[in-house]
C-alpha cells in the first residue's frame, strides 16, 4: 500500500493537505470524499518526486503545444505511450519533453491520463485536471482536448489583450523615468557652476534637481537596487494575503479599470462553466472548476457563498445573482437557459456578450490613458524646464 499526498477543500472553501494510505490514486480520491472534503488533487510519496521538481511550472504557450500535439496524434490513431513517446522526442521546449517522459513513466506503470495529469497540479491547474478527468471518465477524451485547446486559447487571447492595452503606457513612464534620470545626472550638473557664477540662492526646484543628480551620479548603484526593491515590495503585497484582500477591494472600486478585471475575469469564469458543462461535468464541480480562474479574492468569497447557495437547492441563476457580480445580461440569459433547458448554448452566448464588452472597455482604456499620458509628460517637461531655467529669468530680471 502506497502514501499519497492530497489536497482538498472543506465545505467552507478553505483548502486542507494531509496524506492517506491507498493501493491507487482512485481509492485515495474515494478516501478523501468519505472524509467529507471535496477532492482537488493527490500524488503519490516516491523518490520521483525529485524528478517532479525538476519541471517547472508550464507556460501557456507550452501547454498549448502538448495539448494540441497530443490531440493530433491521438485524431491520427496512435496509442498513447507512442504519442507520448513522440512528444518526448520532438517536443517543442525542454519542459514539455520532460513533462511527455513522466506521464509515459506513469501510464506504463499503470495509471490513467488524468490521473497522472492529477499529479501535476501546479502545471495545468485544477481545471485542465478535471476538464482532462471528465474526457476520459465519458470517453470523449479528443473532444475535452478540444476544448482544453480552446479554453488555453482563449486564456492567451485575454491575456494578450491586456497586455497590448498596457505596454504602451508602461513604455511611455519607464522611457520618462529614464529621460528625468539623464537629465538629473548629465544635464543639472552641467549647468551647476553657471548657476555657482550668478552668487544668487537658487530656486528650490533647481537645487533640488542638482542635489538629486549629485547624489544619483556618484550614488548610481542605488538605482538598479532602488528598483529592485519596488518591484520586491509590489510583489510582495500582491502576494500577502492581508495587502492582496485590501487591493483586490481597492481595484473593484476604480472606474473602468473595475469594469476591466470584471470583465476578464467573467470571459475566464463563463468560458470555464460552458465548457465543463459541456463535458458533463456535475453543475456544482463546473462552478467549482470555474471558481479556480478568479485571482482576486473578493470575488472568490462572493463566489463561495454562491456555490454554497447552489447546494442548498438554488437554480445556478440565483446562485450567480447572489454574487452582486454578475451584469443583469449575463443572469437574464442563465435564467433563460436554464428554464428552456439550452444552458450550454446560452452560456456560449454569455461568453460571446462578454468577450464584446472586454474589447469594448480595452479600447475606452486606451482612448482614455492617451490624454493621461500626454497631461503626465507635460507635467514632467514643464517642471524640468522650470527648474532648469527659472535661475536664468532671475538673472534677466536684474
Amino acid at each position: 500500500m502506497a502514501k499519497f499526498e492530497y489536497q482538498a477543500e472543506k465545505w467552507n472553501g478553505e483548502k486542507i493537505k494531509g496524506t492517506v494510505d491507498a493501493n491507487s490514486l482512485t481509492q485515495a480520491r474515494v478516501k478523501v470524499k468519505n472524509m467529507g472534503y471535496k477532492f482537488l488533487s493527490a500524488r503519490e510519496i516516491t523518490s520521483k518526486s525529485v524528478t517532479n521538481a525538476a519541471i517547472r511550472s508550464l507556460s501557456l504557450k507550452e501547454k498549448i503545444d502538448f495539448t494540441q500535439t497530443f490531440l493530433t496524434l491521438n485524431k491520427a490513431g496512435l496509442p498513447i505511450i507512442e504519442s507520448l513517446i513522440f512528444i518526448e522526442t520532438n517536443g517543442a521546449s525542454r519542459q514539455v519533453k520532460m513533462l511527455a517522459q513522466e506521464i509515459k513513466k506513469q501510464i506504463i506503470a499503470g495509471y490513467t491520463l488524468s490521473d497522472t495529469i492529477g499529479k501535476y497540479p501546479n502545471l495545468f491547474g485544477h481545471v485542465y485536471i478535471g476538464l482532462a478527468k471528465a474526457g476520459e471518465d465519458s470517453g470523449e477524451i479528443d473532444k475535452t482536448f478540444e476544448r482544453l485547446i480552446e479554453l488555453l486559447q482563449k486564456q492567451g487571447n485575454i491575456k494578450a489583450k491586456l497586455i497590448s492595452a498596457l505596454s504602451y503606457p508602461m513604455f511611455v513612464v519607464v522611457l520618462a523615468i529614464a529621460v528625468v534620470l539623464c537629465m538629473l545626472m548629465f544635464i543639472f550638473p552641467a549647468f551647476k557652476d553657471m548657476f555657482d557664477q550668478q552668487g544668487k540662492e537658487l530656486p528650490a526646484i533647481t537645487q533640488f534637481c542638482i542635489d538629486s543628480g549629485e547624489f544619483l551620479k556618484d550614488k548610481w548603484f542605488f538605482i538598479p537596487l532602488g528598483i529592485a526593491a519596488i518591484v520586491g515590495i509590489i510583489f510582495f503585497f500582491l502576494k500577502w494575503e492581508p495587502s492582496k484582500r485590501v487591493i483586490d477591494q481597492m481595484v473593484l472600486k476604480i472606474p473602468l479599470i473595475s469594469d476591466l478585471m470584471k470583465a476578464a475575469a467573467f470571459s475566464n469564469f463563463l468560458t470555464v462553466l460552458q465548457i465543463s458543462y459541456d463535458a458533463g461535468i456535475p453543475i456544482i464541480e463546473c462552478l467549482y472548476l470555474s471558481r479556480t480562474t478568479l485571482s482576486n479574492s473578493v470575488m472568490q468569497d462572493a463566489m463561495r457563498l454562491s456555490i454554497k447557495k447552489m447546494q442548498s437547492g438554488a437554480h445556478l441563476s440565483e446562485s450567480l445573482k447572489s454574487s452582486n457580480l454578475f451584469p443583469k445580461m449575463i443572469l437574464f440569459m442563465v435564467s433563460t437557459g436554464e428554464q428552456s433547458g439550452r444552458l450550454g448554448e446560452l452560456l456560449i452566448q454569455c461568453v460571446k456578450h462578454i468577450d464584446q464588452q472586454l474589447d469594448l472597455i480595452i479600447d475606452t482604456l486606451g482612448k482614455l490613458i492617451e490624454p493621461i499620458l500626454l497631461i503626465f509628460i507635460g507635467a514632467i517637461v514643464c517642471f524640468l524646464a522650470l527648474s532648469l531655467y527659472l535661475p536664468l529669468f532671475q538673472s534677466y530680471s536684474i
